[in-house]
């Protein structure tokens, strides 16, 4: 019988190659147990080799028990894999841990990071951030630098709660950008923000425990306590983010975005945070801030952090590089209470013993020598000229509109009038080439009201104001 094993220069040692052919074909079922294998002369004149090069693929199979010999008969496939084929990889029922039955469910609902299935031209997707803007040769020069100059201790294992450099960049300028109350002690760097809700759920909640989310809220963080088991209480929020008054009477944990509420934009008043901080006092809660893009503020005065008006140590408080230096830096940091570090120490080391050193130095040198601070003035203007032609576009285009959102961060969500469905509205917006995208799956309860989430910071001003008018057509 005829057999075809590919054979490839570079690919390793000709006779492995044909051992690991014929391996395959015998555990995938091409030789049933008990089939005849070609002759070694045979096979060696099919595939262009020397019979040396057989015979070696041969005694190893036969050593490995996957063929056996019968004097005057011939070679046959062994009996070891039973009467039948072995079945496909990935047909074997296995059991799921709640946690991976939480996972797979999640697969559904989540909105992971993934390419579009169609290229539209005006595209606001909110993820997207200046990347174009970041000073990629700056950045170079000082990782090569350190690469260059590293020694070896830095390519040993290093501390769990990061680099000591960039733990002390984090904290002078959260000190001075967010007026977070903090030292580098407290600082524990991950691999971006889901990994610090991953290690805050697992350090800091039971299966069963309540945990406080507004609703709507970003699915990361719901889907990571649902996973652990929580139970999850919804909490509404309005113009102003979450409200108070509506939290129940006790929970483990509150998560919250004050600055910029995800996904509708509302920034928490200082009543607000004040109210909930005496909340998790009375109820000895832990409130989880997720600045999630804090650093993009365009109107009035920087809205200081709720962990800098936290005197108990109730407040852990997340943040990542992700939206302002580059997504796959995967680099974030959580500050926690002294009488936690400790415990999330230790979990980091659990989890996976420390995030990458090298890119851990090339940003406490990027932070400390001031180049992260300029590169962010330039993209709040660059951002603060996008916003300013969205907002004037909407005026112009879609009046009557309302738009929430629009004083931080880096999208904005329209609450449009009429009766068109969330998937009516994308739809429309689609056939005239416009990415708008709906804000229902980020809420626990069905919303009132169809809303459009519009992320500006990868588009150009002209991208964005013919995006708009075209929206406003196809929505009438």
């Amino acid at each position: 019988m005829a057999l075809v094993i590919p054979l490839a220069k570079g690919a390793g040692p000709i006779s492995r190659q044909v051992y690991l052919g014929l391996r395959g074909a015998i555990v995938q079922g091409t030789f049933r147990p008990g089939d005849r294998l070609p002759a070694t002369r045979d096979l060696a004149e099919q595939l262009g080799v020397s019979r040396t090069v057989v015979l070696l693929a041969y005694e190893q199979l036969l050593s490995e028990g996957f063929i056996e010999g019968r004097p005057g008969s011939g070679t046959y496939a062994s009996q070891i894999f039973g009467g039948s084929p072995r079945a496909a990889a990935d047909s074997a029922r296995l059991r799921l841990s709640r946690f991976g039955s939480s996972a797979a469910a999640a697969a559904s609902s989540v909105d992971f990071p993934r390419r579009p299935s169609m290229s539209l031209r005006y595209d606001f997707a909110y993820r997207r951030s200046g990347v174009g803007e970041f000073p990629f040769a700056v950045w170079r020069r000082i990782l090569m630098r350190r690469a260059r100059k590293a020694s070896v201790r830095h390519f040993d294992y290093g501390p769990p709660a990061g680099s000591v450099a960039l733990r002390e960049a984090i904290a002078i300028h959260l000190r001075r950008s967010r007026a977070a109350v903090c030292d580098a002690s407290q600082v524990i760097i991950v691999n971006g923000s889901q990994q610090a809700l991953d290690l805050a759920a697992r350090v800091l909640m039971e299966r069963g425990d309540r945990v406080v989310l507004e609703d709507p809220q970003y699915q990361g963080a719901r889907e990571v306590f649902r996973a652990a088991g929580a139970r999850l209480h919804p909490v509404p929020v309005d113009r102003e983010g979450l409200n108070p008054a509506k939290l129940p009477a006790s929970a483990r944990i509150a998560f919250v975005t004050p600055s910029h509420q995800f996904p509708t934009g509302g920034v928490l008043p200082l009543a607000r945070r004040l109210a909930l901080l005496e909340w998790a006092k009375k109820g000895h809660a832990v409130v989880i801030e997720d600045d999630y893009d804090g650093e993009f503020r365009y109107e009035g005065q920087p809205v200081e952090s709720m962990q800098g008006l936290d005197t108990e140590g109730r407040v852990i408080y997340l943040g990542t590089f992700s939206r302002t230096v580059f997504p796959a830096l995967r680099i974030g940091y959580l500050i926690a209470p002294k009488s936690l570090v400790p415990a999330f120490t230790s979990g980091k080391w659990l989890c996976d013993r420390h995030t990458a050193t090298l890119e851990q130095e090339t940003l406490a040198e990027f932070i400390a020598n001031g180049a992260y601070e300029r590169h962010l003035r330039r993209t709040r203007r660059a951002n603060a000229v996008r916003r300013t032609a969205l907002l004037e576009a909407i005026r112009k285009y879609l009046q009557g509109v309302e738009v929430t959102g629009d004083s931080s961060g880096t999208h904005v969500v329209l609450w449009p009038n009429g009766s068109l469905s969330e998937e009516e509205l994308i739809a429309r917006g689609a056939s005239e080439n416009v990415g708008v995208y709906g804000i229902a799956k980020y809420f626990l309860k069905t919303p009132s009201a169809p809303g459009l989430m519009l992320g500006y910071s990868g588009m150009t001003e002209q991208q964005i104001r013919e995006g708009i008018r075209l929206l406003a057509k196809a929505i009438g």
